[in-house]
Parts: structure tokens; sequence; C-alpha cells
């Protein structure tokens, strides 16, 4: 039986699974992300092993923060600081001796969503709303990549937004706009901003948030014009997390006079959708 393994590599956790080749998950294992680079890469190696159980694996499959060169595997998550310049691609074809793969986390995950969908959209895109804020655009089954085969940020769009604290905006892109959309919906922009966390917001601050949120959504259905928006991550998967899609998307109809309406719906995968979208990137390639 072909074996594929698939590593979701995140800032605050790792998670590593192994599956058949229709996907079904036959042991996953989860642990703290350690600050160490050569410790994390250990702790790697041994949920691999753990998952595995000794038999050959057919292939393996990486989803990892940004910045990265994914044709090289080499990658530097901006959130694990200690990671720069790691050739995880080299490192983990050398000691496991199976191709690997790997791409950005958000590209990973719109790819895991479209390739496990009981009806294929012609173009997905999927977007995660956790700590920080990103996104992945699936077109005709391929990630859709941008100039230099830059990946797009859908999350440092410029939004029209409500905020009763804009002096509070702070973008990690640095951009001296302030203005955009992941500084003001996702977790460390919501904390940024209102000092509380997304559960915590009242009434007012809750509806800005949706507003915002709703903005983001109309400028990417009438520039990409996908079929399906799918949201994921922390945020949306908190209590209260369906009432801010409904709301944005409320919004998102509220703005879009020109283009067609795509459905927009949460992510149906939950936590693992970025741990299955590496099993299938480890199995089908990326190309």
């Amino acid at each position: 039986m072909d074996i594929y393994v698939g590593l979701d590599i995140g800032g605050t956790k790792f998670m590593v699974a192994a599956a058949d080749a229709d996907y079904r998950i036959l042991k996953r294992t989860m642990e703290d992300t350690p600050y160490e680079k050569d410790e994390g890469l250990a702790l790697l190696n041994a949920m691999i092993r753990s998952v595995s159980e000794g038999r050959p694996i057919t292939g393996m499959g990486a989803a990892v923060g940004g910045p990265l060169d994914r044709r090289r595997g080499v990658v530097s998550p901006l959130h694990q600081a200690a990671w720069r310049d790691v050739p995880l691609k080299e490192i983990m074809e050398r000691t496991w001796r199976c191709p690997f793969v790997v791409d950005v986390d958000t590209n990973v995950a719109a790819l895991g969503e479209y390739a496990l969908a009981r009806n294929k959209p012609a173009r997905l895109l999927y977007l995660t709303l956790s700590t920080g804020m990103g996104g992945g655009f699936v077109v005709g089954g391929k990630i859709y990549r941008g100039l230099n085969e830059a990946h797009p940020e859908a999350a440092h769009q410029s939004v029209h937004y409500r905020c009763s604290h804009p002096e509070n905006i702070r973008c990690e892109c640095q951009s001296e706009m302030n203005d955009c959309l992941e500084a003001l919906v996702s977790g460390r922009g919501i904390m940024q901003i209102y000092g509380k966390s997304f559960p915590e917001l009242d009434d007012a601050e809750w509806e800005e948030v949706a507003f915002n949120l709703g903005q983001g959504l109309r400028n990417l259905a009438t520039i990409y014009l996908p079929d399906e928006i799918v949201l994921g991550g922390g945020i949306i998967a908190k209590e209260g997390g369906r009432r801010l899609l409904d709301r944005a998307r409320e919004v998102m109809r509220r703005g879009l006079k020109l283009v067609p309406i795509p459905e927009v719906r949460l992510s149906r995968l939950g936590y693992d959708t970025a741990l299955m979208g590496a099993l299938v990137i480890a199995k089908e390639g990326l190309e």
C-alpha cells in the first residue's frame, strides 16, 4: 500500500499525518512548535517516524508559512524567527528517500479544499482568518501564481473600513497606509485595535469587524470572480464565526453590482485544511 505523509508546519503547532492513496488517515500526531530550528527539524522527523510506522513513504508534502522558494524547497517562515533559508526539500529527501513538495500554507489549504470537494468549482478562493490572514486561489485545479510566481497577498488589500480606534491600526507588512484587511480582521489585528480577542468584542466592535471583512470579500469577488470563497482558520472556527461570516457575506452582496455573486462558505475541513492539502500535494504534486 502506498503511504503519503503530510506536514502542517505552523508557528504554534506541528501536525503530521500518514494516509493512503484515497486520503484516508492512517495515523496522525500534533506537537507544539519548538523555537529552535534544529529542535523543530528533529521533532518533525520523529513525528514522521511515528505516523509512518516503518513503512516506505511514497511521497511527502508540507504546508508552511511564507516566504519560500517552492521549486528549491527553501523556506523562511515569517512567524518562525529561527527558520531562515532552511533547505527543507533537500533535508527531507535525503532523510526519507522520497519526493518532497512544499508550498505556502494557504496555497496548500486551498488545494486541499478543492481536491476534497464533492463538486469541484472552476475557481475556488480560500481565505484563512486566524492570528494573521492569508489566501490561495485555485483555477482549473491549479494554484494561481503572480508575477515571478509571487504569492498573491489577499490580506493586504486596501479596504474602505469602519473603525472606532483608527489610531491603533498597524499591519505587519509595514504599509504606511494602515488600511490592510489583515490589520482590521485578523486575531492579531483585533487585539491591536480593541485590546481584546474576537469573542470578547462588544456588538459595535463586532459589527466593525464584520463590515470590514465584507468589504474585503467584495473586493476579492469583484477582482477574482471566483465561483466559491471558502473561509477557514481559528477566528471563523470560534463561537460566533458563522455569524461573522453571514454578516460579512451580507455586506459583500450589498456592494456587488457588476459581477456574479459567489458562494461564500465555511471550510468543511476545519483545522485540518492545510494538513489535508499537504497530503494532496504529497500524492499529486504542485504542477
